[in-house]
């Protein structure tokens, strides 16, 4: 068991963060994230079928549109725990490793975070929620413009992108000149706080925490923003629009990844056993009901 200090970033060894411990994960790692195509099989169809959609209508137009919907605030007012709850009723599209409602996935996120870091709190409600943007799916947002990996708009389509070869066709964005180069829209190393990712869960969660003043610590909002940025922290694209900052927050992130990908499987944790920890948590960083 590890433990890091608050704030120690620069302790973390980046090597070690490539890929979890053998014994991390209880099925075959290479058995994760598996976008292979198989007409046959339901589940990686609906998973392709999701990111067909996300990949066709995620455009500059369409995230600022997005953006100047939701970060109004003003669709419902609800405690972090209310807004969990909602998660009993959603199973993530875009998700080949899990066929579970999500908040089973929030508990067991948080609970492998608590085993290795124990004196992190923050870290431990970080991996409770970092799905919880979730939620817009249940005020009639499609699920692809909910959940799956994101990336960037505004700028050519990074490789490593998912289905990337064939799910863009369609997208006006790719026959655009402003957005169809390699910087698009953006300068060299501008800081991915400053480029415009596809609309999800991430970035809608990081505005619901900073809106409503979370106390939370700067990594544990970065997390939450790049966690599902794949094409970036594992894929080892966008690197020529990342600053110095980004470097130390990709750390995190892949810290983070190992509880957000490698925890899912059957094994379903005991919630109304851990609601009472989580709950002071909730009370230490994010308390009372928040605007949404």
């Amino acid at each position: 068991m590890k433990v890091i200090p608050e704030g120690a970033v620069g302790m973390i060894d980046p090597s070690e963060l490539l890929r979890p411990e053998p014994d991390f994960a209880e099925k075959p790692i290479s058995k994760f994230r598996d976008y292979s195509i198989d007409e046959t099989d339901p589940l990686k169809e609906r998973v392709r079928r999701t990111y067909r959609l996300m990949h066709k209508n995620q455009t500059v137009d369409f995230v600022k549109k997005r953006r100047e919907h939701w970060l109004k605030f003003n669709h419902f007012k609800a405690t972090i725990r209310e807004a969990l709850e909602k998660l009993n009723d959603l199973v993530d599209e875009s998700d080949p490793d899990l066929d579970l409602p999500n908040i089973i996935h929030a508990f067991q996120a948080a609970e492998r975070a608590r085993e290795e870091f124990p004196e992190l709190d923050w870290l431990h409600l970080t991996a409770l929620i970092h799905d919880l943007g979730k939620v817009m799916a249940f005020y009639d947002e499609p699920q692809w413009a909910v959940v799956g990996d994101t990336f960037v708009v505004g700028c050519q389509w990074a490789d490593s992108i998912v289905y990337r070869d064939e799910s863009f066709e369609g997208n006006p964005d790719g026959d655009d000149t402003r957005y169809n180069t390699e910087y698009g829209m953006y300068k060299p190393n501008c800081g991915l706080k400053n480029v415009m990712l596809s609309w999800g869960h991430d970035e809608y969660m990081y505005h619901v925490l900073k809106h409503n003043k979370s106390t939370l610590p700067g990594h544990a909002l970065n997390i939450i923003r790049f966690h599902s940025f794949y094409p970036w922290h594992t894929g080892g694209d966008y690197e020529h629009l990342c600053s110095a900052e980004d470097v130390e927050n990709k750390k995190w992130v892949l810290t983070f990844n190992r509880y957000d990908l490698y925890t899912k499987c059957e094994t379903i944790p005991d919630i109304e056993a851990l609601w009472p920890y989580y709950q002071t948590l909730i009370d230490k960083y994010c308390p009372g009901v928040l605007e949404w």
